[in-house]
């Protein structure tokens, strides 16, 4: 499938980002939108990206499953299932590696699905990263299905956050964004102070298929998904919560909702106006002449397409 829909586990992204710091390093699968936005993405960047304009975020290079955002230290969006693990145990060393030891360390988070979890590079890594004490949270987000396969069929060992063996895990309601970040507060001053990594499970949920090829209910019934939104609901939680405390009442969140539904508009159509790239900076971003000088490039003489026939050449 082209795109991953992320409703139904916002409470997880959320959570994280407001128990880090915004210098901690974040790596994800392809199910990134949300963590694209709040990594300092805008709406009108990540619509542009998924509609293939030259405002994207990734200037329509990456699509829907490659966000980045050097600055907000997010580093995908990652197309390969489990691939992202291995490179956010290279940003936890590269973050033990910048301090001097004893100091505390920003920490690396990867984040991948229960469908991965059982990966041979997810243990490479996680060796690796106890070997080493790095500051790396492995961050298993159980949405109780790898593709179309539940958990009790795909995985032998479905206690997610016990599969570092001696490294220490603990397991969050992911659907409860108070738990979330009082959970990763815990567990990101255990990474950052040299104790070593730490398995996190993130019991979740997703609405939608696992892509847009996916419905979703051939291997699920409706009345499942109904009573998870019924009973579980992120969104539902926090405005619940907020009335119960006597934070806002029920007009007023209305209100706010209907403020954000016409700011996204608003951004959407300014994604829609912008251009598509043009076919010459297909060449551009793809060789670095040398990695001290920002810009300099080394240009393709072409870019394979499926049929070599119609494929671009440079022409410059």
């Amino acid at each position: 499938g082209f795109c991953h829909l992320y409703d139904g586990q916002e409470a997880v992204a959320t959570g994280i980002n407001a128990a880090f710091e915004p210098e901690d390093d974040w790596i994800t699968s392809y199910r990134c939108h949300c963590i694209a936005l709040l990594r300092g993405g805008t709406i009108k960047e990540i619509v542009g990206e998924l509609f293939g304009l030259s405002c994207g975020m990734s200037q329509a290079k990456g699509g829907s499953m490659h966000f980045y955002n050097k600055a907000g230290h997010f580093w995908g969006g990652a197309g390969i299932v489990g691939a992202q693990v291995p490179l956010g145990t290279g940003l936890a060393f590269a973050n033990k590696y910048a301090v001097k030891p004893g100091e505390p360390m920003n920490v690396a988070i990867g984040c991948y699905g229960d469908g991965a979890a059982n990966q041979g590079q997810i243990w490479e890594s996680a060796n690796m990263a106890s070997l080493w004490k790095l500051p790396m949270i492995f961050c298993i987000e159980n949405n109780q299905y790898g593709m179309g396969t539940s958990i009790d069929r795909h995985s032998s060992h479905s206690d997610y956050y016990k599969m570092g063996n001696h490294i220490p895990g603990i397991r969050i309601d992911g659907m409860n964004v108070l738990a979330v970040k009082k959970g990763m507060e815990f567990v990101r001053e255990f990474a950052s102070t040299g104790n070593g990594p730490m398995y996190v499970e993130m019991m979740t949920y997703r609405y939608h298929g696992h892509s847009m090829s996916d419905p979703g209910t051939t291997y699920r019934n409706r009345e499942e998904i109904a009573f998870t939104r019924s009973t579980r609901d992120p969104l539902e939680f926090v405005k619940k919560t907020m009335i119960d405390a006597g934070f806002a009442t029920a007009e007023e969140l209305k209100e706010t909702e209907k403020r954000i539904r016409k700011a996204v508009q608003k951004e959407v159509m300014e994604a829609k106006e912008s251009a598509r790239p043009s076919l010459d900076s297909l060449i551009t971003h793809v060789y670095a002449a040398d990695v001290e000088t920002k810009g300099n490039q080394e240009y393709p003489d072409h870019i394979r397409m499926p049929d070599y026939a119609k494929s671009f050449w440079n022409t410059q």
